[in-house]
């Protein structure tokens, strides 16, 4: 008898009839058949309460054979327990599954129905006309397929990884150009202002000396230091702002990657500012209330400036969501998150000191400033939707152009005091309108 043969023999004669499962705790009835304890007491269980089945009291009919058996004289197997501990703990003889309907294993695969059969279910109606492989075979096909969507992954990653290296070092070198350019520039105009700075102490001496002669001679020889001084024009040399690089930092595929962590935000319409309207398009209705009705002087609502915070509020993990814009002229606005906890009656910095983590728009210019930061950013011209991406382990508030992709700023710290809520902030009426989700937030005029 061929190995295989005698595995699955072996494997036979330790499972339980009634479970399909491997022996436990098995017992033998008078007729010499085994089972499971537990089966066969539920077998008799179920046959008890069938009228016209019990001819004798006591006795039960064998699953089997249905030769009628004393409950009593259920006698324990150790050595089948033995045998049945060996198979289930032998890794060559794991259990096989087996088709519900047939008992039998499972050795083939339906490729249209995408599920294993046994070989009675091939030969039946349903299957008949199906194409069908060996279950090991669809196995190995599958690994195949595995295998090869696992290398293209890796492959595809690391043309991304080799292409965004590649784009690193474009930025850098053009970052270093530039560098090199304003730095250029900026020697240039030291050197033409020390030679201005020569030029003129040089007739400074010149005139001096000229003071100190009789007034005959020095009339006579005012004739030359004046035509010289005639001629020196002092130049002030333009130089590039360093708060506007003409290249920027923009990671391809940077929105696309912040995006997997978007979240619905909502302004809460009970912390608005009372003359900022708030309207979701979705339901078409306004949320906020008139400044006459009874929630103006609520204690969660911003009284100092035209301001907002989102329903939510973030204590861990990472968050991103988009901010539309519609501005008009000079308007001020500001975005990002603060502490759930902000002074909303009183005028403060909007600075981290104070629990503000945001960008604002400077009124008048293309500067996005930010309180904590040396030098504000300047923009070629106002970003129209800004994304706003918050890593709260990470201790980190980041701010993109939507638009462009390019970066605009990071706040980082140590850690966040508390829990933070995003915050949105226009300027005075007819300023324009923000978009966050599906509400749109004006100031009333």
């Amino acid at each position: 008898m061929e190995a295989v043969e005698l595995a699955r023999k072996l494997q036979e004669e330790a499972t339980c009839s009634i479970c399909l499962d491997y022996f436990t705790d098995p017992v033998m009835t008078a007729c010499g058949h085994n089972f499971c304890r537990a089966c066969i007491q539920l077998s008799w269980e179920k046959a008890r309460g069938k009228k016209g089945r019990r001819k004798q009291k006591g006795s039960f009919p064998c699953p089997e054979c249905r030769q009628m058996s004393p409950q009593r004289n259920l006698l324990p197997n150790r050595l089948l327990t033995k045998v049945a501990e060996m198979v289930r703990q032998h890794p060559g003889l794991q259990k096989q599954d087996l088709c519900h309907e047939h008992h039998e294993p499972l050795k083939l695969f339906c490729q249209e129905d995408q599920s294993p059969i046994c070989v009675v279910c091939r030969e039946s109606r349903e299957h008949r006309l199906h194409r069908v492989l060996p279950a090991e075979e669809a196995v190995q096909g599958y690994k195949d397929k595995v295998k090869e969507r696992r290398e293209r992954i890796v492959l595809e990653f690391e043309k991304n990884h080799l292409y965004l290296v590649e784009e690193k070092q474009r930025l850098l070198q053009a970052l270093e150009r530039e560098e090199e350019e304003t730095s250029s520039r900026l020697r240039e105009s030291v050197a033409c202002l020390d030679r201005q700075s020569h030029s003129l102490e040089l007739l400074l001496l010149q005139l001096e000396e000229r003071s100190t002669q009789g007034p005959l001679q020095m009339l006579q020889d005012m004739k030359e230091p004046l035509s010289r001084k005639n001629n020196v024009s002092v130049q002030c040399p333009e130089v590039a702002p360093p708060t506007r690089p003409r290249t920027v930092c923009r990671v391809p595929g940077q929105i696309e990657m912040l995006r997997s962590f978007l979240e619905d935000v909502v302004p809460d319409a009970t912390s608005a500012y009372p003359y900022l309207l708030l309207y979701e398009s979705r339901q078409r209705r306004y949320l906020s209330s008139s400044p006459e009705g009874s929630g103006f002087c609520s204690k969660d609502r911003f009284v100092a400036y035209p301001c907002a915070v989102g329903q939510t509020t973030f204590s861990s993990g990472r968050h991103y969501w988009e901010v539309g814009m519609n501005i008009t002229g000079d308007a001020l606005w500001a975005l990002g998150v603060c502490r759930d906890n902000v002074s909303r009656k009183d005028r403060v910095p909007k600075c981290p000191e104070n629990g503000f983590w945001v960008v604002q728009l400077s009124k008048g210019t293309n500067y996005l400033s930010t309180l904590s930061a040396l030098t504000p950013v300047m923009l070629m011209e106002p970003p129209s939707h800004v994304g706003i991406f918050l890593d709260f382990e990470a201790g980190e508030v980041s701010f993109y152009s939507v638009s462009d992709g390019s970066h605009l700023h990071t706040y980082s710290q140590a850690a966040f005091p508390g829990p933070l809520q995003p915050f949105f902030c226009l300027g005075a009426p007819k300023s324009g309108q923000m978009v966050i989700s599906t509400v749109t937030m004006w100031v009333k005029g």
